[in-house]
């Protein structure tokens, strides 16, 4: 595997009893090899040898979930606005490549790499699981569910797509059907127990298979509060050998941590 590639990649930990061998997840489709979120970037993450993709989803004006990540068109393409206020025929305009890369090494600039939909993902790579980052800014939850659904449907693509955001409304609405990941806040708060207090907060009770995902290190602010006033204090969360123990618990767990370099998570799991 290149070392441009490590730098994007996401890794998959499946803990039933820290036994099972992580999986290799690359972010935004492949970001460090080519336009992220592109059919290309997706081709050659798996050529390269990742298991999954992870992809970012957002929604056009006519209610058809694309691949794009920033809250601006101007930031990786030659338009600007939101996606919001284009429909999916005009975001095939949009030259994905234009900003790629730095200086004068504009090596998919006007190469008609452009922003594709996600059923043409899901076409494009009919054995390929997806987790999929929900990141509209404006979008309405019901009608974003509408969407999605109409899409995993028509695909039958329910099973091999997983669907993750910090949006919480936007996993809450999603039907019974559709896979997805623990809230985000829930995983962060179930860390910070274990990190602050040693304290596992999973239920046992309950005997099924949960997906979660976060930083591999998280750096948040600790408020305590007082009688007379608080007192703030920074902290590290980190997915030590106690906190996938805890994860682990009651029926087994599939977390996906976000790191900068393949080499630390790989590392920082074994020790």
């Amino acid at each position: 595997m290149d070392k441009s590639m490590t730098a994007v990649l996401l890794l998959l930990c499946s803990v039933t009893a820290l036994a099972n061998s992580p999986k290799i997840v690359a972010h935004r489709g492949g970001t460090a090899d080519a336009p992220e979120n592109r059919i290309y970037a997706i081709d050659q993450a798996l050529k390269n040898g990742a298991d999954k993709i992870w992809i970012i989803l957002q929604l056009s004006s006519d209610k058809v979930p694309v691949l794009y990540r920033p809250s601006d068109l101007n930031t990786l393409t030659n338009r600007s606005g939101p996606v919001s206020s284009y429909s999916a025929q005009e975001l095939i305009k949009a030259d994905t490549g234009y900003r790629f890369a730095s200086g004068h090494n504009h090596l998919y600039c006007n190469k008609g790499i452009v922003i594709p939909t996600l059923k043409q993902v899901l076409q494009q790579f009919p054995a390929t699981d997806f987790y999929i980052d929900l990141k509209s800014p404006d979008a309405d939850p019901y009608e974003q569910e509408k969407a999605i659904e109409k899409v995993l449907k028509e695909e039958k693509a329910f099973r091999r797509t997983r669907f993750y955001s910090t949006n919480q409304a936007f996993l809450n609405t999603l039907s019974d059907h559709v896979q997805r990941f623990e809230s985000r806040d829930e995983t962060r708060d179930i860390l910070a127990n274990i990190t602050m207090n040693h304290h596992c907060l999973i239920d046992k009770k309950v005997n099924t298979q949960r997906w979660y995902g976060l930083e591999l290190r998280r750096k948040v602010e600790v408020v305590e509060k007082y009688t007379l006033g608080e007192a703030r204090s920074s902290s590290n969360l980190v997915w030590d050998h106690e906190a996938m123990k805890c994860f682990g618990a009651s029926g087994g767990a599939h977390i996906v941590l976000f790191g900068k370099k393949m080499k630390l998570i790989i590392n920082s799991l074994k020790s």
